[in-house]
């Protein structure tokens, strides 16, 4: 089982879409990209560019930083997720979720720098 980048990138941007209650409509619209486009981006059918994540970043008011440090610890789960599994140590249906270890996909702030190394 291989995670694609371009899956867990449109699973960040379309929970942040959705957590701020709007359409894909207006975010393509503020985004300049074409609603059909901005779909396939979500479900994980396109590869967006940097430009376009930006433009997406943009029009959502998130910064891209953010969205792909978001991204980048959705695959570090999933390759955490995918190891357990093929060393057979680790039942598959012992392997938890995101959400059952209680961590948010999506969070809604990102932690200080200095909160996170605790200083």
């Amino acid at each position: 089982m291989m995670v694609l980048l371009r899956h867990l990138t449109g699973d960040v941007l379309r929970r942040l879409r959705q957590r701020q209650g709007r359409t894909l409509r207006e975010v393509s619209a503020d985004a300049r990209v074409s609603l059909g486009y901005l779909s396939e981006v979500e479900r994980g059918q396109k590869e967006a560019s940097s430009e376009l994540l930006s433009s997406i970043c943009g029009a959502l008011g998130v910064p891209l930083s953010q969205v792909l440090r978001d991204v980048a610890d959705q695959l570090a789960l999933a390759e955490l997720q995918e190891a357990a599994l093929l060393s057979g140590s680790v039942p598959a249906e012992s392997v938890p979720s995101p959400e059952r270890l209680g961590i948010d996909p999506v969070p809604d702030r990102v932690p200080d720098v200095v909160e996170m190394v605790g200083v």
